[in-house]
């Protein structure tokens, strides 16, 4: 199980996730948690990977945050407590 991969992201994956904030409209609140839930340096599963919060479900896949969905989504993976 990697740890997650917080600096030196692909750039297409960082636009990527800049663009779904914007679209879905993620509050700084929300954002705030999943920085506190990446500071306790959570280790996540090689394969496919979601984690819920308040106003948001981050997916990810091995060691990347992949998009970020709407609670009203559904994601796919395991998903991660904690």
């Amino acid at each position: 199980m990697p740890p997650l991969q917080r600096v030196d992201l692909p750039e297409r994956l960082l636009r990527h996730l800049l663009t779904r904030i914007r679209e879905r409209a993620i509050s700084v609140t929300d954002l705030t948690q999943l920085a506190a839930w990446l500071d306790s340096n959570p280790i996540v599963p090689a394969d496919r990977w979601f984690k819920r919060f308040p106003g948001m479900i981050v997916c990810g896949e091995g060691q990347l945050i992949k998009t970020f969905l709407k609670p009203t989504q559904i994601p796919v993976g395991e998903e991660q407590s904690g």
